[in-house]
């Protein structure tokens, strides 16, 4: 039997995506996909989240505020993180991290709501989902700080250097590719994709963006996840069925508040 594969960040609650969820359900299953993760942003988008992924058995969310939004309208605190995480539908904390690449000045509020972030993955014993650019240094030295290789997690749509992801491994985290591995310009990366431990990797879309080839620069979605999944096999060497086998093994591993 051929094994399905995971979806381990999407945001289908997102304009581009959240009005054609039966499309998508039925997508997922055409491309041998079982199961999508959906990535909180903000506290004020999560209620219409947790509504969508009760919609179907095989999806779930995660809860956090992204690193990126400056002034959201609810700045999480770690009481309001553990009392949303309680639902069973929620299976991690995030995403979160850092991302320097659009901003500048002082950074210092958004390594704050990291660690918020990370304080509330420990209390409620959810791994963590890490989105991290431009902030590497940063973004491992927090995790450091807080312990947060006590509940782990996954480093989300990688694209830093082999250093960084064996750093990363070396915390306990997994790595996550994304569609850019497809790029033809992504050498450094696939070096990456080449050199992490398949027992320590996961595939995912970060749908409606970074649709993979073929289907770059269009709207992407979860049965997408298939092409990424595909390219790690090229690069390795090895067959489709072993990535797929693989990496949905780790998400069940990491994701156990998830029920495959």
């Amino acid at each position: 039997m051929t094994s399905l594969l995971v979806d381990s960040h999407c945001h289908l609650d997102f304009p581009e995506l959240a009005g054609n969820l039966d499309g998508l359900l039925s997508a997922m299953a055409e491309a041998g996909v079982g199961w999508a993760l959906c990535a909180g942003v903000t506290l004020e988008r999560f209620p219409a989240l947790l509504e969508l992924v009760r919609k179907a058995p095989n999806l779930y969310a995660a809860v956090g505020v992204h690193p990126d939004t400056e002034s959201p309208a609810r700045e999480p605190d770690v009481e309001t993180l553990i009392a949303l995480s309680s639902d069973p539908k929620i299976v991690a904390i995030g995403e979160t991290g850092l991302d320097y690449y659009r901003l500048s000045g002082d950074l210092e509020w958004q390594r704050e709501r990291f660690r918020t972030h990370i304080r509330a993955a420990r209390a409620c014993g959810k791994p963590l989902i890490i989105h991290t650019r431009s902030a590497a240094a940063d973004t491992l030295r927090v995790l450091k700080e807080e312990g947060a290789e006590a509940v782990g997690g996954v480093f989300h749509c990688f694209t830093e250097s082999v250093e960084v992801a064996r750093a990363a491994l070396d915390l306990g985290f997994y790595i996550s590719f994304s569609g850019i591995v497809t790029f033809k310009k992504a050498t450094e990366l696939k070096e990456v994709a080449k050199f992490v431990p398949l027992e320590r990797m996961l595939v995912e879309t970060d749908s409606p963006y970074l649709a993979p080839v073929p289907h770059r620069g269009k709207v992407n979605q979860p049965a997408y996840v298939r092409f990424v999944a595909e390219e790690i096999a090229r690069l390795r060497q090895i067959p489709l069925d072993a990535v797929a086998a693989a990496t949905t093994e780790n998400f069940f591993c990491l994701f156990s508040h998830a029920k495959q």
